[in-house]
């Protein structure tokens, strides 16, 4: 089986999309031939387009932009789907990371269904979505064990959609967010806030200047 980890994040390095591609990796086999691509700009090339599509599984990960799937991952969209269409003889199954910001995973349902409406016109089959809240976490917990910490819940997931991948299989998307209150979450974001107006020379009631 050859799976294709699509990162779509336009970070050049420290995404979470990264972090959880990283996480999923690892729990598949020494026998799966796994290809990693980076997609951070909206025009691909022919090669790129030929060697994505020659995997038996693609596995989008990305983060939610204002409720939906990145402008940039659009456009790379369209023209994997263009290939596709004139090569109908593929046999592909498509899953989805999305995270987001926001401490609920739902949040991401949009980008999902966007997803699997996106499957459906290029003419492959749809597999499974995970919704991660919490995202802007990801990247500072790269030292917490696999399966522990406040991202727990996250891994529980992916274990699930990978025994379905192995499998090329179907199933309702999961949400998911940080096992730790939502208060919790919000104090340390805007602690986080804080930290970086400080670092830029300015104080705390910058934040709430209205223009």
């Amino acid at each position: 089986m050859r799976i294709a980890l699509i990162n779509g994040s336009p970070k050049v390095k420290r995404s979470a999309s990264e972090n959880i591609l990283t996480a999923l990796k690892k729990l598949f086999a020494e026998s799966d031939t796994v290809l990693e691509f980076k997609l951070r700009t909206p025009t691909l090339s022919s090669r790129k387009i030929e060697e994505i599509s020659k995997c038996n599984v693609l596995v989008f990960a990305f983060p939610l932009y204002v409720d939906e799937i990145p402008s940039h991952l659009i456009n790379c969209l369209y023209q994997i789907e263009t290939y596709l269409k004139a090569n109908a003889d593929k046999d592909i199954t498509v899953y989805a990371l999305v995270n987001c910001g926001f401490f609920e995973g739902r949040q991401n349902s949009t980008a999902l269904e966007m997803m699997e409406n996106w499957c459906k016109k290029a003419g492959v089959s749809w597999g499974q979505g995970i919704g991660i809240g919490g995202g802007g976490m990801l990247s500072g917990m790269t030292n917490v064990p696999d399966g522990q910490g406040p991202m727990k819940c996250m891994w529980n997931a992916l274990n699930v959609v990978a025994n379905n991948i192995k499998n090329c299989t179907s199933s309702e998307n999961i949400y998911v967010s940080p096992s730790f209150p939502r208060f919790v979450y919000k104090l340390g974001g805007n602690a986080g806030w804080r930290k970086q107006i400080q670092a830029n020379g300015l104080s705390r009631k910058d934040l709430f200047i209205k223009k």
